[in-house]
């Protein structure tokens, strides 16, 4: 076969590059598979995209191929193999098509050959391709397939392989690697290929020199070599020809060789490693061979020369080992020549330091001890001169190393390992016995301890047994008497005593024939160490000697002869020794029931009267230890058993001293034993015992004299010691207990001045504070122990009389105080565990309970030194239980100091273990005092009275305070409810209390008091719930639980959120009025805390309000209150925030008294009030309902008052002040929402503002706000806060709403705003304003006028004043006509015409006239009664502006009339109209004279006449007053004369408009001369009645109507007829004229100058006229 490889020249499986793809014949598989593939590939970019684990979908697809491959294997097989044909597919397809194909190939069915063929191709291409990164990988499954075809197709697969494996030509990695696995696989098919395989790999390996080839072929060799001892041991089921173990030997030995020789010399660890690991399997081959092993012996020195290598030390020597054992195997021993090497280089390998790379030095070390017992086989005698040789020289290491060896060496179960050689081995351990290095020692101790237990026993005594004796001796020396220096040899000399123990214990567990040398020494050993680590083996040791002794056929004699020889010691010295150390059994490896045992073994040499009892009561000692381990056993249980043990055996001497001398041997034993230790307090407490059941009580005194001198009380071990000694033994011996401390007292000479003594013994002088601590401690152990009827009659005197004493004369140390706490609590439990007490009254109560609340006080309030308060509140706690009881005001007292005592201690850290234990005993102490005084007053009273006092605390800043408080609330309070259930209720409102007071703790930053809180409030709603009955189920029970646990977690949100759930479900428990007083207690504690508290307490209102504030009506003034109060102090904006938000929701229910109680509130727009409000303006709705509110309050003062039919009406008809609700208006205007234009409520707005601007004009001192103000501040209530300030800027932010830039720009240019500011021109302002109203907002003029028709009808004068001012603009506007409220306004105006006021008259005046204007049709409707009140203006005593405003009336409405309209008022109307011609009033002349310009248009024909003569009356003043100082007035009257020139039958211009005053006067003279020419002609007379009419006018107070008349005289006398004139009295006229020459004004007097003149020349013509006979 190998030559048929040889010769081929050509392979068609060779030729796969030129093969072509299978054609497509399968029917779709291939695009199925190729679906799938893609399905694999585009699963495995998602899985890595993703980072997940195993793609399902990947796996799926591959299962689907492989189901489909089980009915149609070769097509699949084929499709698989032309998806591999694909040019540039993925390394990652490749490998998930292999992998296919490789289940495919393991399943059940025929294969096409010519598919296999291919595939075997293919994959032994893919295999032998460059190896980089990935296509290692792929060459690996491509061998993995080949090795997976090989099962069923081995000639092919293998047969394609031998192609590519030629001798002397270095063959690709994976042909071998793949060669190996079809060995490993095929191991009978491989065989016949085996030996041509090695031949030619062993022509490769000159050629590999790539450390990875040689590694694959050093792996590869060894997988051969392992496949053929599998073949040997299975050859009888080979069917191939059988080759033999030789011949495989001889193919293998050439790579042996060339492996040792060349490639283990190899630089390369990787490659070292490879070939020493293919040697173990190769020798397994090679040392049967007896040729070749000499062989290999040869190549030894090369393996031993690895050591000094990098290489693994651990498997040269296991393959030395393999060597060297089968040399034994087959007594062929290696060359004696070699001998020295191999034990040199072993020997060093075990002496030597191990290298730090070496990581199998253990087991390396185990394989050279194999190697070793190998070279003691075959060489003894060589081996222990090489040993000798090693031991000479004398470094430890070596002696060491090699003592072990010695002994690893005689451990060996060899039977050929003859006597020679053990005696060689001694003697070369004899050699060592002087080396005093501890490494050395323990070598040669465990040589001896080998030698005992390999059956040698002979072979150490003497020698041995002595080297023992003297290292038990030597290391229980050094241990003893150690220095604290030296650490480290202490150390060393521990584990040599511990090797010498087990040594020992193997002695004398195998030497028989023990020499009663060794007995004695271990039997005193046990006396007189102090280093008791060794006494159990050395019990263990001598009770198997004795139990030996015993059970030897001469038992008897041999005992008896032992006690005549050995020197046993005293029993009672035994006994105590043995009962001391067993206090503690588990020292010492279980010291306890080994000495049980000997004490038990040594009963009858001990106490022959015990032994009996000690032979049942033993095995229960020892079977307790034996169920107990050192981690589970009861130190107090364990002391009580020996106690008791003690006890029984005492009485077993009763009635002879052995128990006094037993009690004297204890005594002798307490300065053995240091302090503190087990051992020495169970001594103690023993020689209490033992004193108690002495009968001699003379020499139990004595005993108990010299303890208390020889004790050190400086000592606190040895203190209390005695201490418990003299209370033990108290129980029998009272009386003598207390004259032995009587008696010490007074030889010590106590007195405040004999103190100073040093005691009898030097090494320890006395404190005064120490012994008196003790002697305090002492009397109070006896009372703990005395019996009950001795305790009663000792107890006040002198038991705590010289307890009080030693304290008080004392200086009050820390020590000393703990020692009085700690007798004050002793002498209390024992009082109170008396049965029958009675009546037992403590007398020293009171005086212990000052003295200890002293001691309280004393201690510092913010650290933690010393357990004093600690024992302090105990002890009070003890002292409340006994008679007489504490007062309640006593009990609060106590609670107090205590709770300030401990409540400011700040946390121990972490590290500090004693603080910590200190701390937590301080808390404790105080939870126990508190439980013990509320027990005393268990009533809501009492439980008040205790909350108060942890209030401040739970409120604290501190957390720890606060935690401390709050946990000690959680425990009275279950103290609490526990015992007093539903027995006595809660006060109203208590329960509300207690819960706000907790509330707020829930959310704080510290896990701990968070859940203390949260439980304090479940004890509370337990509590509450069932002393009403209220529902109580599981499912709140179960939401508090899960609140209970997100408390414990640290998130922020999650802990608010559980204390709103809290709230929640406690709300549902609480009635109206525990809602308030939890409200107000948690108002109350907002601020007190920090900001999380705040938080949760808001949290909790906001709650309680969301879920009751429907039924809280008769309680919001009380919450509200409660809010508002506190309110102002808050500073965080989030918590104000929601107690704002609190106030709005119940404004929202009760929005009336909500409403009320802010605005009653004593400031205006004090900051938190603003909040409020501006909270409010956010919600536009909620805003808009507000202001209807405010107006209604602005509203109702202009109303009249109406019954309150409800609880609202009473909260909405209250009295508030104006100011409060004009700044809340102002503000709500200001900061709502500017896209709402307030529209719908603009007119009520503008009309409320308007009428409370009206009402507003008085003094501002009336307001209660400013008188608040200035109770308040000292200074004057700032300008912009005033009533017409703030209603005047609200006004103008509603203009500035409507976004009507021309209309408000009109109002500042005209100054509406500052004439309505001032009260003079308010409704000058008012009128305007609702003028511009008028022309610029339309919509609003309906609801405007409703509006001023209500204020025209409120009882309210300025209300009634406002209304009307601008009704007067409204009936100048058609708007009333229009909206049909037309006749309730004139009804209204009419009302008002007849008011008194003098405002709402002209007001009322001024509408009525402007009827005329708005509806002048309905003027002649309502005539009469606008003619009749505008007439009552001008009758009667009335104001200038009522009469001057009813005659503009007049003129308004008569130009709205005829004649026959006005009818008999006619003449009235001119009558009073000519009474106001010569007013002094400037405007009523000026009134009067337009009015009679009006009534002269009004005439027609049938009041002509009248009229004219109308005219004829009022001529003179209407001439004189065209010269009327006021100008206005004078216009007035030249456009009235002209009017009523046609009456006189003269044409007159129409209008003097627009005229000159120049022009006029011409115009008047003209018309006076033409007038009195006509009259002249025609009514002289009436000329003649003028002159006299203006002459009286030259008297007026009016200069300037004095001149006219002055002027009009003039002119009427020229035209005067001689007639007339003669009538004329001249001297008066003159003398007039003269009187005005001494007028004031020039003027008047050139004007009498003038008519004076005219005068004198009228007379003279008349003179001239009778001297001549004419005129």
């Amino acid at each position: 076969m190998t030559e048929a490889a040889a010769d081929s020249n050509e392979d068609p499986l060779e030729e796969t590059e030129d093969l072509e793809p299978l054609e497509p014949d399968d029917g779709g598989t291939f695009q199925q598979v190729t679906n799938l593939l893609n399905f694999m590939d585009s699963g495995a970019a998602k899985t890595d995209a993703a980072g997940a684990g195993p793609d399902m979908r990947k796996m799926l697809a591959s299962v689907i191929i492989t189901e489909k491959a089980t009915s149609e294997p070769s097509v699949v097989m084929n499709a698989l193999i032309r998806c591999l044909q694909v040019p540039k597919i993925s390394t990652q397809r490749k490998v998930n098509i292999y992998n296919i194909l490789q289940e495919i190939i393991q399943q059940e069915g025929e294969l096409e050959e010519q598919g296999v063929q291919r595939l075997v191709a293919i994959a032994s291409k893919e295999m032998r391709e460059t190896l980089e990164a990935e296509g290692y990988v792929k060459a690996e499954v491509a061998s993995d397939t080949l090795a997976a075809l090989s099962r069923n197709h081995f000639s092919l697969v293998m047969y394609e392989l031998q192609h590519h494996l030629k001798p002397l030509n270095l063959t690709d990695e994976f042909v071998i690697i793949t060669l190996a696995k079809l060995a490993n696989g095929n191991v009978f098919e491989f065989m016949p290929y085996m030996g041509i395989t090695l031949a030619t790999i062993f022509t490769m390996l000159r050629l590999a020199n790539e450390a990875k080839m040689r590694q694959v072929i050093c792996s590869a060799t060894e997988t051969f070599c392992e496949t053929v001892q599998f073949y040997l041991r299975h050859l009888e089921d080979s069917v191939y020809p059988v080759m033999t173990e030789d011949q495989f030997a001889v193919k293998l030995f050439p790579l042996y060789r060339y492996f040792v020789t060349v490639w283990l010399r190899n630089q390369n660890p990787e490659v070292k490693l490879g070939v020493i690991k293919s040697l173990k399997p190769m020798l397994n081959l090679l040392l049967p061979n007896d040729d070749l092993r000499d062989q290999v012996y040869d190549y030894i020195p090369l393996l031993l020369a690895e050591y000094r290598g990098s290489l693994e030390a651990l498997f040269i020597t296991q393959v030395l080992r393999q060597i060297l054992e089968m040399s034994v195997t087959t007594n062929t021993p290696v060359p004696e020549m070699q001998l020295h090497t191999i034990f040199t280089e072993l020997h060093v390998q075990v002496c030597a330091k191990v290298p730090a790379q070496q990581q199998y030095s253990s087991q390396n070390l185990v394989e050279i001890v194999q190697c070793f017992i190998a070279l003691a086989r075959s060489y003894p005698k060589e081996l222990m001169k090489f040993f000798f040789s090693q031991i000479e020289m004398s470094k430890e290491a070596i002696r060491v190393g090699t003592l072990t060896l010695i002994r690893a060496v005689v451990s060996a179960d060899e039977p050929r390992m003859n006597i020679r050689t053990i005696s060689l081995a001694i003697r070369v351990v004899k050699n060592t016995l002087s080396d005093t290095r501890f490494k050395v020692r323990m070598a040669i101790l465990r040589i001896i301890g080998q030698l005992a237990l390999s059956g040698y026993q002979d072979r150490i005594k003497g020698w041995g047994l002595k080297y023992v004796s003297v290292q038990l001796t030597l290391s229980t020396y050094k241990l003893t008497n150690h220095r604290e220096s030296f650490y480290q040899r202490d150390l060393e000399e521990k584990m040599v005593h511990k090797v010498t123990m087990d040594t020992v214990r193997i002695i004398t567990s195998s030497v028989s024939g023990m020499t009663n040398e060794f007995w004695v020494r271990l039997l005193c050993y046990i006396m007189e160490t102090d280093y008791t680590e060794a006494l159990t083996p050395i019990c263990i040791s001598l009770t198997n000697l004795a139990e030996r002794q015993l059970h030897t056929k001469d038992a008897a004699a041999g005992v008896a002869s032992k006690s005549k020889h050995v020197d046993l010691p005293a029993p009672q010295k035994l006994l105590a020794r043995l009962l001391v150390l067993m206090s503690s059994p588990y020292k010492g490896e279980g010291r306890g029931i080994a000495m049980l045992n000997l004490l038990r073994t040594l009963s009858q040499s001990i106490a022959p009267s015990m032994a009996d009892m000690w032979e049942a009561e033993i095995p229960l000692l020892v079977k307790y230890l034996e169920e107990h381990t050192e981690f589970t056993w009861n130190q107090k249980t364990w002391e009580d058993k020996l106690i008791q043990f003690l006890r029984n055996s005492l009485k077993k001497t009763r009635g002879s001293n052995w128990s006094l001398r037993l009690s004297k041997e204890l005594n002798n034993q307490i300065e053995s034993f240091d302090s503190p230790s087990l051992e020495k307090g169970f001594l103690y407490r023993a020689l209490g015992f033992t004193l108690a059941m002495g009968l001699e009580a003379d020499k139990v005194e004595v005993l108990l004299l010299e303890l208390l001198y020889k004790t050190d009380y400086s000592n606190d071990f040895d203190r209390e010691g005695v201490i418990l000694c003299f209370g033990l033994c108290a129980r029998g011996q009272v009386k003598t207990v207390l004259n032995v401390l009587h008696d010490f007292e007074e030889r010590i000479q106590e007195s405040e001045q004999s103190w100073q003594i040093g005691a009898w013994r030097k090494d320890h002088p006395w404190r005064r504070e120490t012994v008196k601590s003790a002697l305090m401690v002492i009397y109070s152990c006896v009372a703990s122990y005395c019996h009950p009827q001795m305790l009663l009659t000792h107890v006040d005197n002198p038991i705590t009389a010289k307890i009080i004493h030693h304290y008080s004369s004392s200086c009050q140390d820390i020590c000393l105080k703990m020692a009085f706490m700690k007798s004050v609590m002793q002498v209390t439990k024992a009082i109170k565990n008396i049965k029958d007490l009675e009546d037992f009254q403590f007398a020293q109560k009171m005086t212990l309970t000052g003295i200890i609340t002293a001691t309280i006080k004393e201690e510092p309030t913010n650290s933690l030194v010393s357990p004093v308060r600690t024992m302090a509140m105990e002890a009070l706690s003890h002292l409340s239980n006994l008679k007489p009881f504490y007062s309640m005001e006593e009990n609060n007292e106590l609670m107090d100091i205590s709770i300030h005592s401990v409540i400011s201690l700040q946390p121990p850290a972490e590290d500090n273990e004693s603080i910590q234990t200190l701390y937590a005993n301080a808390m404790h102490a105080l939870e126990q005092l508190m439980e013990g005084l509320m027990q005393r007053q268990l009533d809501p009273k009492g439980l008040q009275e205790m909350v108060h006092l942890l209030e401040k605390w739970i409120l604290s800043e501190k957390e720890g305070e606060r935690e401390k408080a709050t946990n000690l609330h959680l425990h009275l309070m279950q103290i609490y409810v526990q015992s007093i259930g539903v027995c006595i209720p809660l006060k109203l409102g208590q329960f509300g209390m207690l819960v706000g007071l907790m509330a707020p703790c829930t959310c704080d930053s510290h896990r701990r008091t968070r859940i203390a809180s949260m439980d304090v409030l479940s004890s509370l709603l337990d509590l509450h719930a069932s002393q009403t009955c209220s529902s109580w189920g599981p499912s709140k029970e179960l939401e508090l639980a899960k609140c209970k646990e997100d408390l414990q977690g640290p998130d922020v949100e999650k802990i608010f959120s559980a204390s709103s759930r809290i709230a929640k479900v406690a709300c549902v428990q609480f009635n109206c009025d525990e809602v308030v007083s939890l409200i107000q207690k948690l108002c109350e504690n907002i601020g007190a805390m920090d900001l999380q508290h705040d938080k949760a307490s808001v949290t909790w209102i906001g709650t309680f309000l969301q879920m009751r504030a429907k039924e809280l009506e008769d309680k919001v003034a009380e919450i509200l209150g409660a809010i508002l109060v506190h309110l102002p102090i808050l500073d965080h904006l989030e918590v104000r925030r929601c107690l704002i938000e609190g106030i709005l929701l119940l404004a929202h229910y009760h929005q009336e008294t909500v409403l009320t109680s802010l605005l009653r509130q004593p400031l205006p727009m004090e900051r938190h009030l603003r909040e409020v409000w501006l909270a409010v303006a956010e919600n536009v709705p909620f805003a808009r309902t507000m202001l209807h509110g405010l107006m209604g309050r602005l509203q109702s003062r202009f109303t009249p008052k109406a019954n309150a039919t409800s609880k609202a009406d009473i909260w909405r008809l209250a009295a508030v002040d104006p100011l409060m609700t004009l700044c809340t208006i102002h503000l709500l205007i200001q900061k709502i929402d500017v896209n709402d234009k307030l529209l719908d409520l603009f007119p009520d707005l503008i009309y409320t503002l308007l009428l409370q601007l009206s009402s507003s004009q008085g003094p501002e001192a009336m307001s209660p706000v400013l008188k608040t103000w200035r109770l308040v501040h000292a200074g004057m209530l700032p300008e912009e806060i005033n009533l017409q300030r703030i209603t005047i800027q609200s006004m103008q932010l509603l203009f500035r709403r409507l976004n009507s830039e021309q209309l408000v720009h009109t109002l500042e240019e005209q100054g509406v705003w500052a004439l309505l500011q001032s009260s003079s021109t308010f409704l000058q302002g008012v009128g305007l304003l609702a003028r511009l109203c008028m022309r610029s907002m339309e919509g609003y003029r309906q609801r405007l006028s409703e509006l001023v028709l209500r204020g025209m009808d409120s009882d309210v004068l300025s209300c009634r004043i406002s209304s009307t001012a601008v009704c007067v603009e409204f009936m100048s506007d058609p708007v009333l006509y229009q909206e049909k409220l037309l006749k309730p306004t004139v009804l209204l105006l009419e009302k008002g015409a007849d008011q008194e006021d003098e405002a709402l008259r002209v007001l009322s005046l001024r509408a009525l006239g402007n009827m005329a204007l708005g509806a002048p049709k309905k003027v002649r409707q309502y005539r009469k009664l606008l003619l009749e009140k505008c007439l009552d203006s001008l009758r009667g005593p009335v104001s200038t502006s009522v009469t001057s405003e009813g005659m503009e009336a007049l003129a308004k409405i008569l130009a709205e009339l005829r004649e026959g309209d006005v009818g008999s008022l006619f003449s009235v109307l001119c009558e009073q109209c000519r009474a106001f011609f010569d007013s002094e009033s400037e405007l009523l002349r000026l009134k009067a004279f337009v009015l009679f310009g009006r009534l002269a248009k009004v005439v027609g024909i049938s009041k002509k006449h009248f009229f004219k003569e109308e005219v004829k009356k009022a001529w003179i003043p209407l001439l004189l007053h065209c010269q009327d100082p006021c100008p206005d007035a004078a216009q007035a009257c030249v456009a009235t004369v002209f009017q009523c020139a046609h009456f006189w039958g003269w044409k007159a211009p129409e209008s003097s408009s627009g005229r000159s005053d120049s022009s006029t006067a011409d115009e008047m003279t003209v018309l006076q001369t033409t007038l009195c020419s006509i009259l002249t002609q025609k009514k002289p007379a009436v000329l003649y009645s003028f002159l006299l009419e203006t002459m009286t006018y030259v008297s007026s107070n009016l200069p300037r109507i004095r001149s006219a008349a002055c002027d009009l005289a003039g002119v009427i006398m020229k035209q005067m007829s001689a007639h007339h004139l003669k009538k004329l009295d001249f001297p008066a006229l003159r003398d007039s004229l003269q009187e005005l020459q001494l007028d004031s004004d020039p003027g008047v007097r050139r004007a009498a100058l003038e008519t004076l003149k005219i005068l004198d020349t009228c007379s003279q013509h008349l003179l001239l006229a009778s001297s001549g006979g004419f005129c």
